[in-house]
């Protein structure tokens, strides 16, 4: 093409016929290039009418000149054009490939550390550290070290000030189970009685998985985890909710503090990646709040 395209301009002064089959070559070169450019447009903002890029192509400056005679020839003109088409969809095609890679990279490194982490707690599960099976469950503290963690029942039936400040927790009647649910389990996480409120969050996930609040359960859960000091827990409990209600109104919120979960299990560079994926995936639901939050999360995990 380029040969061909060397050897119209060289005939261009002596030879218009050919200098205007080369003009509507060239044409079509740039047609083309400009459907590529709006099929990757369409694939950056798919439904986005109103977020395409406009190329950024400018028109060669005319230069002064006899009167009558064009500062540059229209074949120029549409080299120009193409020059600056293929360098819009050669960089918009490696910003897609680089996000996408990411998204890739996130996505298998977590795969691979929640694979570890189930293989340890059902080999922990299988051994026995409980207690009994039917009272005692191991868990996961902070640093990693077993250790056996009663159920909630089994712990308020040994505790009466426990099972008095249970109690105290208003359950809600409302007609709507899985709002009821949440909203106990929300109190029960607030009087810091986490173990009961786990239970309860869990029942709301189960058995309204298609609820609204089933987002905001699962969110919880894992916060409930983390305040409990159990952050591998929590990052699996943050995760399920970003992989299988991606569209969940607390999505992104699980995102931010699965990256604050790994932080504490000391990966801050996978801590990145999901603050990565967060902004990528969920930056038109981001609210100002949150973005301060993962601008300074990003600090202390030392983000690049």
């Amino acid at each position: 093409m380029r040969r061909s395209f060397s050897f119209f301009v060289a005939m261009v002064v002596t030879a218009l016929p050919a200098a205007a089959l080369a003009q509507s070559a060239v044409e079509g070169r740039v047609d083309r290039l400009e459907r590529e450019m709006r099929a990757v447009q369409r694939k950056v903002f798919p439904g986005g009418s109103g977020q395409m890029v406009t190329p950024d192509i400018v028109a060669p400056e005319t230069q002064r000149t006899a009167p009558g005679v064009p500062a540059t020839s229209a074949l120029a003109d549409l080299t120009a054009r193409v020059s600056a088409l293929e360098s819009q969809i050669a960089t918009m095609t490696g910003q897609i490939e680089q996000s996408q890679f990411r998204m890739r990279e996130a996505e298998q490194a977590f795969e691979a550390y929640r694979k570890t982490t189930d293989a340890r707690l059902s080999a922990l599960e299988g051994a026995g550290i409980a207690a009994t099976a039917a009272t005692v469950s191991p868990t996961v503290s902070a640093s990693g070290d077993t250790r056996p963690t009663a159920t909630p029942a089994a712990a308020a039936s040994r505790d009466p000030a426990r099972a008095d400040a249970v109690a105290a927790v208003q359950r809600p009647s409302t007609g709507d189970a899985a709002e009821d649910g949440y909203t106990y389990g929300f109190r029960l996480w607030q009087a810091k009685l986490y173990p009961e409120a786990q239970a309860e969050l869990k029942k709301v996930v189960s058995a309204h998985p298609k609820h609204r609040r089933a987002s905001y359960a699962q969110n919880l859960l894992g916060r409930a985890y983390l305040d409990e000091g159990k952050p591998s827990l929590a990052s699996i409990a943050f995760y399920d909710n970003y992989k299988k209600m991606p569209d969940g109104e607390r999505a992104p919120d699980s995102l931010y503090y699965l990256g604050q979960s790994l932080v504490q299990l000391k990966k801050p560079a996978d801590a990145c990646k999901v603050y990565d994926e967060l902004t990528d995936v969920y930056a038109g639901r981001i609210s100002a709040q949150m973005a301060g939050d993962i601008a300074k999360a990003r600090t202390a995990a030392k983000c690049q």
